[in-house]
């Protein structure tokens, strides 16, 4: 995966639970079989309060415009269901920014390999809008605000960064040898 991630950013606000990320009746979908990881995708986001004008992904499509997800404090309380970054990866999410996470969220997007967990200290979802265009720059750890050229810092995601980049912890384990090769 590259170093570098660039899009329009879907601007949710504190406490998103994993109830809202993929709500309980579409975790009988197994993320396994192929055209139903696709249909997890089209899920994402989909339990968002009605305030929400826009939705993460578009009634009928199973992929959003948005590879860049900005929230608040606490982004993925709730339940431990691995479903929840899995869908947001199913539907094109590269990576969520948040000022915090709840930490089983945090886990399973590196168990899974779907979405990079992002932190920064800068309450971004209070500065842009959905739409926007960020570029984040995993190694330098950095976000950028395309629009009018700010950036701000955002924590070392460490040796987490190789687990999610070959794919979650059973591939990271086998390509390093942890494990057997299937």
């Amino acid at each position: 995966m590259a170093n570098i991630i660039k899009g329009k950013a879907f601007v949710v606000g504190d406490n998103i639970d994993t109830d809202q990320i993929i709500p309980a009746q579409y975790l009988n979908l197994v993320p396994t079989i192929p055209e139903e990881y696709e249909k997890l995708g089209s899920y994402a986001l989909v339990g968002l309060p009605d305030e929400y004008a826009e939705r993460y992904v578009r009634d009928g499509e199973n992929k959003t415009r948005y590879p860049i997800i900005v929230g608040g404090k606490n982004f993925g309380c709730g339940s431990s269901r691995e479903h929840a970054p899995i869908s947001l990866g199913a539907a094109g999410c590269r990576a969520v920014i948040a000022n915090s996470f709840a930490r089983i969220f945090f886990r399973n997007c590196i168990a899974t390999g779907e979405v990079y967990p992002v932190e920064t200290d800068v309450e971004l979802n209070r500065k842009i809008r959905t739409g926007d265009e960020l570029e984040i720059d995993l190694d330098h750890k950095t976000v950028k605000i395309v629009g009018n050229g700010a950036t701000c810092g955002t924590k070392d995601l460490g040796a987490v960064k190789a687990v999610i980049e070959a794919g979650g912890i059973f591939a990271y384990a086998r390509n390093s040898g942890m494990i057997g090769k299937k």
